[in-house]
């Protein structure tokens, strides 16, 4: 049966600051979403949270981008924004950037990952969700899983994975996408992905079967509202066995706590911590970043799940190296590379201070 598995994030208020969801803003979208499934819009749903933003984890048949869906969300955000700000929650409705639906929450302040498919007699599904960080965070480990043997054995000595996979990359600043087929072009997709904050990977295509296999979040909330309101927190939809990569290889890119853009006002690199759900709780220098995934079988559009992947004691290590690695960064206090480059600065408060400072800087003799 055809199935659409949509994932909308938001950050509608943190407890405390940006550390934590309450628990009372979790009860609240899980009623919204149970009023839903009853009506029949959705045949199932899942209510998280990873660090500070809620996630709306939701199976149904009206496809991708479907206005019913997307109003859905909207309206689960607006009511939980309303608990937020009963319970002076920090930041509250801070990634709803407007005051009305207008049919669709993409460009609207909430991140979006979609996807719809003929579902298979065993459907597994990992679900990935980030908090502190921007929604180029997915690039490299979906290279390592869809096109680095050294991560996948099953692109070596799986035929059916052989002919690899498609990548499709989005220029978020020029809004324009591109598509490349690894292996051959992994040089040329390289040149671009390796640089995330501006080129995303928005989906990932089979190249034999032409299925889609996984699906990310690339909206940026600061080229959005024009300013600094907080990061993308960006959430990735991975399919696995069978024709894709299995779940120990979709999971094994996180054993490398990557550095990502983000951490304490969205101004510094910190490590990609992979944590259980109870662990996402970013507080030290309001973070360092996390990584949440939960997997799920699929049975008839239903559920099955979820079971905590990172609950693994496996990830032990790569946890004490992001806490290693984000003692020797935090060291560096405002300076590069912690704190990120200057083009990067743009949305806080430096070309404020530029501005006032102009008239002080004299030409060179």
């Amino acid at each position: 049966m055809a199935i659409t598995l949509s994932v909308i994030k938001a950050d509608v208020g943190g407890y405390v600051g940006h550390s934590e969801s309450h628990p009372d803003v979790l009860a609240k979208a899980g009623e919204c979403l149970a009023k839903s499934k009853k009506e029949g819009l959705l045949v199932d749903y899942h209510v998280t949270k990873c660090g500070d933003d809620l996630q709306l984890i939701m199976t149904h048949q009206q496809g991708e981008d479907s206005e019913k869906i997307h109003k859905l969300a909207w309206d689960t955000f607006v009511d939980c924004t309303q608990v937020a700000k009963e319970l002076k929650l920090h930041g509250a409705g801070q990634d709803l950037l407007s005051d009305a639906f207008s049919g669709n929450v993409k460009g609207m302040g909430p991140g979006v990952a979609e996807m719809e498919f003929e579902e298979r007699a065993a459907e597994t599904i990992i679900i990935f969700m980030a908090d502190k960080t921007s929604a180029g965070a997915w690039n490299m480990p979906l290279y390592k899983i869809f096109a680095d043997p050294f991560n996948t054995i099953g692109l070596v000595i799986a035929a059916n994975m052989h002919t690899g996979f498609a990548f499709e990359v989005h220029d978020v600043k020029e809004h324009k996408k591109i598509t490349f087929n690894a292996p051959e072009e992994i040089y040329d997709l390289l040149v671009f992905i390796g640089a995330p904050s501006r080129y995303a990977v928005k989906a990932v295509y089979h190249r034999g079967t032409s299925e889609i296999a996984a699906v990310s979040s690339t909206q940026r909330l600061s080229l959005i509202a024009g300013r600094y309101v907080g990061k993308d927190d960006p959430v990735c939809i991975v399919r696995s066995q069978g024709q894709f990569p299995a779940v120990g290889e979709v999971l094994e890119p996180f054993t490398l706590p990557l550095l990502v853009e983000g951490w304490m006002r969205g101004s510094h690199h910190g490590p990609l911590m992979p944590v259980t759900v109870e662990d996402s709780t970013p507080s030290r220098f309001d973070g360092p970043p996390r990584v949440t995934s939960l997997g799920f079988q699929l049975s008839g559009g239903k559920l099955v799940g979820p079971r905590d992947m990172f609950g693994d004691k496996s990830f032990d290590n790569a946890r004490q190296q992001a806490n290693d690695i984000a003692d020797f960064l935090r060291r560096h206090g405002p300076f590069e590379p912690h704190r990120l480059p200057l083009e990067e600065m743009e949305y806080t408060t430096m070309p404020q201070v530029a501005k006032k400072l102009e008239g002080r800087f004299i030409d060179l003799d």
